[in-house]
């Protein structure tokens, strides 16, 4: 038998039709399927995080930097519970830096951070996250409950109107014993500003989001809670009312995206350092137990949320259209 001699361009060409005749490989989807608009105004959604960097926390904080650079994100909203196990004592608390200057390096996630207040941010000092907005150059929290207008495409005539609410003060529970320092809210003021807020919103808004600590509905471990149930009869009337487009929440900590019967969205993001069991409601579209956050693209026409756990899987995408 003759020495047959194959030439190497040959056998290149006979490995590439190896390689592309193979069967895809099926498996979890990666944040190269995540959708970018650079036109966008794109941030991400996390909360109940401050935990010095232990159980996930890190490893989150470094899939979000990816995410933020990948989605080039304008901000970052917090949904409370910055910091374990009992909040900030002063702006000068040494978690500030073991549970965020130090967490969060990535430079792209040194942009704007908006937060709310937790109930264990509440279990030292509220006043102390504000007051750090006069040294951080990224940590914007003006007062404990307050809003902030974005221009859609550098639009002036096309805006987001968001509103920061603090929810513990809004739940009795609360303010039994000396475990949260809630004593001195008026709860009915802030009630009072948040309807105002939403009825006194600019033409020019096009889309309106609230955002809380506690949610209204969920499938975790506090379904119909006293804190749920309170926040729920206390506020539902209000978005309704006003055609809010979302309700953005955390607290529990799982990642969550449900539609009332009422046709408002609520999204849960509480899992940037922990997660616990989570279950579909009748009104969940998405539920599930996982380290991860949400990366939101918002337009004048589209509201697109995609959930991203800590390993970069993209897990559930939705959008609100107008």
């Amino acid at each position: 038998m003759k020495n047959v001699y194959i030439k190497p361009i040959t056998l290149l060409v006979a490995a590439m039709l190896v390689i592309f005749s193979l069967p895809a490989q099926t498996g979890k989807a990666t944040t190269s399927q995540v959708q970018v608009n650079p036109q966008a105004l794109n941030f991400i959604l996390m909360g109940d995080w401050g935990r010095v960097g232990a159980d996930h926390q890190k490893e989150v904080a470094t899939q979000m930097g990816k995410t933020a650079e990948t989605a080039d994100v304008d901000f970052v909203i917090t949904t409370g519970d910055n910091f374990y196990p009992e909040g900030v004592a002063s702006e000068f608390d040494p978690l500030w830096r073991y549970s965020f200057e130090e967490i969060y390096t990535a430079f792209s996630l040194q942009r704007d951070w908006h937060p709310v207040l937790g109930n264990h941010d509440y279990g030292s000092n509220p006043d102390a996250q504000v007051a750090y907005s006069k040294i951080s150059r990224r940590w914007r929290m003006p007062a404990r409950y307050y809003t902030e207008v974005f221009n859609l495409g550098g639009d002036t005539t096309q805006q987001a109107l968001f509103v920061f609410i603090d929810t513990t003060p809004l739940i009795k529970g609360y303010y039994k014993g000396d475990g949260h320092k809630v004593h001195d809210q008026d709860s009915t003021a802030q009630v009072k500003w948040i309807e105002q807020t939403l009825a006194k919103a600019s033409p020019n808004v096009k889309w309106k989001f609230v955002v809380g600590h506690h949610p209204m509905y969920t499938g975790g471990s506090r379904t119909e809670g006293n804190d749920t149930r309170a926040i729920r009869r206390m506020l539902e009337p209000v978005f309704s009312k006003y055609k809010v487009d979302a309700y953005l929440a955390g607290h529990e900590h799982s990642l969550q995206h449900m539609v009332a019967t009422n046709g408002l969205n609520h999204f849960v993001s509480g899992a940037a350092s922990e997660h616990t069991p989570a279950r579909m409601l009748p009104i969940s579209k998405f539920s599930k137990s996982e380290y991860g956050f949400m990366l939101v693209s918002l337009t004048r026409e589209k509201f697109l949320v995609q959930v991203i756990d800590y390993k970069g899987t993209l897990l559930y995408t939705t959008q609100l259209v107008k």
